[in-house]
C-alpha cells in the first residue's frame, strides 16, 4: 500500500467515529448516558430506572424550539408530565460555537422559559449520536424498565401549524398508552425541526 493513501484512509476512520452510527432503538434497552445539567450535578439515566423518562433533545436558538416553549405544547407538557412522576430531560447537543451552545444561554431560556426540569449538556454530541437525535426538538421516551417505547416528533405540528386532519400530540399519546399499561400506538415519528448543532 502507497503511504500517500495514509491520509485519506486516516480522514475517512475520523469521520466514521465522529458520525456514530445510533445505538437507540425502539423496543430495546434506552442507551445509558451520563450528562452534566447547567449546575454541574452529574444525571444518569440507568439511576432513573423505575421511572418513566422523556428526553427533548434542545437548542434555545433553534425558531422551532423557540415556538414549542412560548406558544406551543412544550410551555406545560413537562410540569404536567412531572405531576405525574414522569422524569423530563432536556438534552443540547450544540457543539462548542455553534448555536445553543453553553450553560449561560441555556439558563437564560430556562429562566424565560421557566423550564424547571434539568437542561443536561452533551457538547461533545455523543449521546445525541447514540440517540440518533436529528433535530431540536426531537422526542424519546423511555419506559419504567429502560426500554425505548418512542422517537420521534413532538406532535405534527410543527411551529404550531396545525393540518387540516388535526392536531396529534405524539408524546402526550404515547405517555397516555404507558400510563394505561398499553403498547404505545405511534412508536415511530418523523422529527422536524432545525439540525441538531454537532
Amino acid at each position: 500500500m502507497s503511504f500517500r493513501f495514509l491520509p485519506t484512509l486516516m480522514f475517512f476512520a475520523a469521520c466514521s467515529y465522529s458520525e456514530a452510527v445510533p445505538t437507540a432503538h425502539v423496543g430495546e434497552s434506552a442507551p445509558a448516558f451520563s450528562l452534566s445539567d447547567l449546575d454541574g450535578n452529574t444525571v444518569t439515566l440507568n439511576d432513573l430506572r423505575g421511572k418513566t423518562v422523556v428526553l427533548e433533545w434542545f437548542n434555545p436558538g433553534c425558531p422551532f424550539v423557540v415556538s414549542a416553549h412560548e406558544d406551543g405544547p412544550l410551555q406545560s407538557m413537562a410540569q404536567q408530565a412531572a405531576a405525574d412522576g414522569i422524569t423530563w430531560l432536556a438534552i443540547n447537543s450544540s457543539a462548542a460555537g455553534k448555536q445553543g451552545h453553553g450553560s449561560d444561554v441555556n439558563r437564560e431560556a430556562a429562566k424565560k422559559w421557566k423550564m424547571e426540569h434539568p437542561i443536561l449538556l452533551d457538547a461533545n454530541g455523543k449521546v445525541g449520536r447514540q440517540y440518533g437525535a436529528v433535530t431540536t426538538p426531537q422526542m424519546f421516551i423511555i419506559d419504567a424498565a429502560g426500554t425505548l417505547q418512542y422517537a420521534g416528533a413532538l406532535d405534527n405540528a410543527p411551529r404550531g401549524q396545525v393540518p387540516a386532519s388535526g392536531l396529534v400530540n405524539h408524546v402526550k399519546n404515547g405517555l397516555r398508552d404507558l400510563a394505561e399499561g398499553t403498547p404505545v400506538k405511534t412508536a415511530r415519528s418523523k422529527p422536524y425541526g432545525c439540525s441538531v448543532k454537532y
